[in-house]
């Protein structure tokens, strides 16, 4: 008797397990790929280290450039001499107004560049704003970049690091332009180096410029109304920037109003 083939089943089972072999399990993992190498490191093998020695090297980030007073145009900052290491900035709300905000900055590294250190805070200036062309009875702040150098007031000496030159001299009474008194506005000065010498008293009238383009232009206590040319800030900030300002570090004030700054 003879067995039946079955040449459909013979066959099937060798090409299912083919078939398995070479593609998969749909339920499994997939078979793991081989690792692709990352941009430039090349294949693995003797070849890679000549690649790496061949690639170049990475470019340094630029340094950051040091950081410039707010508000400063460059004709302005160009004032500014290169050892000023203190800046006592007094910005003007318009050129024919006589209120003002100052921030003192200093830079204790040139590299970072200029850093607030003080301020904001409240300040007058000259009734009728501010000039480039002082004379003397205009009413005007000169506007511009000075040196500061000299101190002193009716009051003894608070801490300043500026020559401090106490007199009695200083002493002032009467009103100002909104009839607040002025009594006690001269208690602590900073000259502010506009047509006068440096190295003296704030109460030394020599004007190197001629008496018509005015002088005794200083920072002094605010008496609450606008100044004759002067910079007036409260009695207390006052004497926190007589502390400050620092010989060694060649103080500096630019002042005027704010779009002339900024040019």
């Amino acid at each position: 008797m003879s067995v039946p083939r079955r040449p459909h089943a013979l066959l099937t089972a060798p090409l299912l397990v083919l078939a398995l072999l070479l593609t998969g399990c749909a339920s499994g993992t997939a078979p793991a790929k081989a690792p692709v190498a990352a941009p430039g490191q090349g294949a693995a093998g003797p070849e890679s280290d000549a690649a790496s020695v061949l690639r170049e090297p990475a470019e340094a980030e630029p340094a950051p450039s040091p950081a410039e007073i707010p508000g400063l145009g460059p004709l302005t900052r160009a004032q500014i001499p290169e050892e000023a290491r203190q800046a006592f900035v007094v910005t003007g709300e318009d050129e024919d107004a006589n209120r003002s905000s100052a921030v003192l900055y200093s830079r204790e590294d040139p590299a970072e560049g200029w850093a607030p250190a003080a301020g904001p805070w409240d300040a007058h200036n000259g009734m009728e704003g501010w000039t480039d062309h002082h004379v003397a009875g205009d009413l005007r702040s000169p506007r511009g970049v000075y040196t500061l150098t000299d101190a002193g007031g009716r009051l003894p000496d608070p801490g300043a690091l500026l020559p401090y030159d106490e007199h009695p001299r200083f002493a002032v009474d009467g009103e100002g332009f909104f009839g607040e008194p002025l009594e006690g506005s001269f208690d602590y000065v900073v000259a502010i180096n506009y047509n006068r010498t440096e190295g003296v008293t704030p109460l030394d009238r020599t004007r190197p410029l001629g008496l018509e383009r005015g002088g005794g232009i200083w920072i002094h206590v605010d008496h609450g109304g606008p100044t004759q040319g002067c910079v007036s800030i409260p009695e207390e900030r006052m004497e926190e920037l007589l502390r400050t300002l620092d010989p060694a570090m060649n103080p500096v004030i630019v002042m005027g109003d704010a779009e002339a700054l900024g040019r």
